[in-house]
């Protein structure tokens, strides 16, 4: 049979006959019975005309049933093949001119989907979607105005693959919405923004705020302000926490009045002086989500930890710090001769001498605040939770004491050193080999001082205390 030939007719509209008028061309070979002789399934003549065997059936105007009907045995022997139509028989357009791919955009755009979320791969651009295929029996019956009908699947059911590669493809419509994440050079990456990160670090804030956790930040400085309170300012994050001076726990006793308490708060002014740059715990009192400001004690957070590190038992009645444990401490301020630690809630101050076997001309040399060093504890006083007191060292730590090391000298043999310190006529000197030593007189014209280099003469051995006794033969170079 020759391939039947396409009129230009709108894929979207159905062609109307005259009543008694039967079509000539383009006739599909199972399409719609014309008379109660041809039974179904039957094919029509190759020459597309059809039987003068009968009138039609039906009502003379309506040529097709209603559409919303469901298509069963009967509708068939009232004019419908039980076959599925030839795609041949699909009127299709050769060519399209740029009003009907508007048109076909237009609508392909209005039922475009929703754009794919993030991290999903992006729907295929270029060929429009394949045609659905409709298995025998399943289809439904044709109406007058289709009003589902997709024009596309009408334009391509006939193309053979040479034409639709040929076919101009229609551009895909760019989504609506635009995306607001950061594009990144890495596939899957992804980027936060500043302002995402403060979001972020607010809701933790909030949650802390809500669920009355232990946060941490830095000290970053110390204002008044104009009714005369004086706040630490802590830098949590980026967000500025104020918590004011007598929530930091530096005084535990009764507070004084009149002149006492104004030298008291100059005390404490000094030393939240000297803590800055610390790390402190908190806990949050007061948000404003407004102005995002954040109120806070560490009073709370240290009591808290005590409670739960000094006074809580476990399982067998043992306190999770007991004394002879080492644990670690952070270091919260530091002078020549001594530092300041808080260990688990408690602060404590550990003198030069405990820090180290071997002598320190200056503990910040050492030592820096913000650092975190490991202590053993020596005594604990739990008689109250506000008034509960440690004692610490340092030089218990290490596993080198001064009598391992006085080994590392001998008798009436010169060694390089440091002078730590000067008391009494006695200079007190720490060797480059770790060994400590007492030089009681000086061969040089020039008086020794702290942190000059020296040259030392051993004259015999300490062994009982683990220092080296001698004099300073010459002074190497002054720390002027």
């Amino acid at each position: 049979m020759t391939e039947p030939e396409y009129s230009d007719t709108n894929p979207g509209e159905t062609l109307q006959l005259p009543e008694g008028e039967v079509p000539t061309e383009g006739v599909q070979e199972d399409t719609m019975s014309m008379g109660g002789d041809v039974s179904v399934g039957e094919a029509m003549p190759d020459s597309g005309e059809v039987p003068d065997s009968g009138a039609p059936s039906g009502d003379g105007d309506a040529a097709f049933p209603d559409a919303e009907s469901p298509l069963t045995d009967d509708s068939v022997g009232e004019g419908f093949s039980s076959e599925e139509p030839s795609p041949g028989g699909i009127p299709r357009e050769d060519a399209a001119d740029d009003s009907q791919y508007k048109d076909l955009l237009h609508e392909m755009e209005s039922t475009m989907p929703l754009p794919p979320a993030e991290g999903d791969s992006p729907a295929p651009q270029g060929d429009p979607p394949p045609l659905m295929e409709v298995s025998e029996g399943d289809m439904l019956p044709e109406t007058s105005t289709a009003p589902e009908q997709n024009p596309m699947e009408t334009a391509n059911a006939g193309e053979t693959p040479t034409e639709r590669a040929a076919r101009p493809r229609a551009r895909r419509v760019p989504p609506t919405q635009r995306s607001d994440y950061v594009l990144t050079i890495d596939a899957r990456d992804h980027i936060q923004t500043e302002e995402e990160r403060e979001e972020i670090i607010w809701h933790e804030i909030r949650n802390a705020y809500r669920t009355h956790r232990v946060l941490t930040g830095i000290l970053g400085g110390v204002e008044q302000t104009q009714s005369g309170r004086t706040l630490a300012i802590v830098d949590y994050k980026g967000f500025r926490v104020a918590i004011p001076i007598l929530e930091m726990l530096l005084y535990t006793g009764e507070m004084p009045s009149n002149r006492e308490y104004l030298e008291l708060m100059g005390r404490l002014n000094r030393m939240l002086s000297t803590m800055l740059g610390a790390e402190i715990d908190f806990m949050v009192k007061g948000i404003d989500s407004n102005t995002r400001s954040i109120v806070a004690s560490r009073k709370d957070a240290m009591l808290r930890k005590r409670q739960s590190f000094y006074m809580d038992t476990d399982a067998l009645g043992e306190h999770l710090i007991y004394e002879g444990r080492v644990v670690q401490a952070r270091v919260i301020a530091v002078a020549e001769k001594i530092i300041r630690v808080e260990a688990f809630g408690v602060e404590c101050a550990i003198v030069a001498r405990d820090l180290s076997w071997e002598w320190l001309g200056d503990a910040r040399d050492h030592f820096s605040v913000g650092s975190r060093i490991l202590i053993r504890i020596l005594t604990i006083d739990r008689s109250s939770l506000e008034g509960l007191t440690i004692t610490a060292d340092v030089r218990s730590v290490s596993s080198t004491t001064n009598l391992d090391n006085v080994k590392k000298c001998q008798p009436q043999c010169r060694y390089a050193g440091r002078v730590t310190d000067v008391r009494g006529g006695v200079v007190y000197i720490r060797l480059n080999n770790g060994v400590n030593a007492i030089a009681h007189a000086c061969y040089d014209l020039r008086t020794p001082g702290k942190k000059d280099d020296v040259s030392f003469a051993v004259t015999r051995l300490d062994e009982e205390k683990g220092i080296a006794i001698g004099i300073i033969t010459r002074i190497i170079k002054q720390n002027l």
